[in-house]
């Protein structure tokens, strides 16, 4: 597994802290100092009094036109509505942090197989643990400052990362994404505030996804290997001049940098990842959906709206950046669009109004109600093969 690309930081590792095997792997110190300093080279714009009152205006109106178009009811409305990118990096950290850890846990572990292998060097491993880790935060630190700047609310990762449920708006971001579109102001506020209360009120209340996501990436992270013979034949090149020494942490990164972890995958890895690509897919898909059924009789430009949304998300799409980075996850733009269109036929199969709405929204009450990558093409005979009828006496 090569995407980190991981350059080591002189002085930044503490190879004392790294000893320690009751602290994480990953620090959320490490990762919010690493995004701090990005953002520190990206102007980030302070919430101003003017921001919070057009956020909540944009916001109280997504709730009254989502509130028919879900089954999911508003939570406690948050105060905070509007944030800075900062604040977006201070809030989350902690959520990507448990969903990147198992991960790293997989990468340490696979070095752990080998070094014991190599007899007294397993007690290296804390050191490395450590080493590594630190790596890692530093490196999706600045990763999580790049997905800063283009994030227009705090659920628009439409990844479940929040312990507390709010529906916030980045007003720095928001103001950037409708540049240049010509419509005004307030309508594309309302389509973003539309999204962003979507997504809350999904995540809200499908208490499972944050763990059903990690199970997977801990799935794929169990998965991982390393190549041996790799490492040998650099060695082979690099001890002589003293570029490669396991005693040095530091040599690590030009193991992981020149291929040390196998590019093949698992049949166990690659049933994670389809797994997790469709999820993640039928998140965004439902959002699209909701969103549009909410606004397509009072949104004006929403058309408009649609298509810039998905060419920012073609062209820019930050969060499957990461996952690709991550995982060589590859989310396609083309699968949520199809899971959006199979939440649309869900919708209209189910009569629409109040049924569709509820037959639509059950799916979320446990992953296994949810449809597979082959189901989402033809969402009839999905959701005839997966509806119990109301009269049962037939069958007896």
């Amino acid at each position: 597994m090569s995407g980190f690309g991981f350059l080591p930081n002189e002085g930044f590792f503490d190879a004392n802290a790294a000893r320690d095997p009751n602290s994480p792997m990953l620090q959320p110190s490490v990762m919010r100092d690493s995004a701090r300093k990005f953002l520190a080279t990206h102007n980030d714009v302070p919430v101003g009094h003017e921001d919070v009152r057009k956020i909540q205006e944009a916001i109280d109106i997504a709730n009254t036109w989502i509130e028919d178009r879900t089954e999911f009811p508003a939570t406690v409305t948050n105060s905070d509505i509007a944030w800075s990118r900062r604040d977006w990096v201070d809030q989350s950290i902690n959520g990507w942090q448990k969903l990147v850890e198992p991960l790293a846990n997989g990468m340490v572990e696979a070095l752990g197989k080998v070094l014991s292998e190599m007899g007294p060097e397993a007690g290296f491993l804390p050191v490395m643990r450590g080493f590594m880790g630190q790596l890692i935060a530093t490196q999706l630190g600045q990763s999580l400052g790049a997905l800063a700047v283009g994030l227009t609310g705090s659920q628009d990762a439409a990844v479940p990362l929040f312990d507390k449920s709010g529906a916030h708006l980045i007003p720095q971001n928001v103001k950037l994404w409708g540049e240049g579109l010509e419509i005004p102001e307030q309508e594309i506020t309302i389509y973003i505030a539309l999204r962003e209360v979507a997504a809350q009120r999904l995540f809200a209340h499908t208490p499972w996804l944050p763990n059903y996501i990690r199970d997977l990436i801990e799935s794929y992270g169990r998965g991982i290997t390393v190549d041996i013979e790799s490492i040998q034949r650099q060695a082979e090149s690099a001890l002589s001049s003293g570029e490669l020494d396991i005693n040095n942490p530091e040599s690590i990164t030009m193991a992981i940098n020149q291929g040390m972890f196998q590019p093949e995958q698992s049949e166990a890895q690659t049933a994670a990842l389809a797994k997790l690509e469709i999820t993640f897919a039928l998140i965004e898909g439902w959002i699209d959906h909701v969103a549009h059924l909410s606004a397509k009789d009072r949104l004006p430009s929403l058309a408009a709206l649609e298509e810039s949304y998905r060419r920012s998300r073609i062209e820019s799409a930050p969060t499957q950046q990461l996952f690709a980075m991550l995982l060589g996850l590859q989310i396609s733009p083309r699968m949520a669009r199809e899971c959006s269109q199979f939440w649309n036929e869900i919708y209209l199969i189910s009569g629409e109004e109040i049924s569709g709405v509820s037959v639509r929204d059950h799916r979320w009450e446990d992953p296994a109600l949810l449809p597979t990558a082959e189901d989402i093409s033809d969402p009839a005979k999905f959701l005839a093969s997966t509806t119990v009828p109301d009269d049962l006496s037939g069958l007896i």
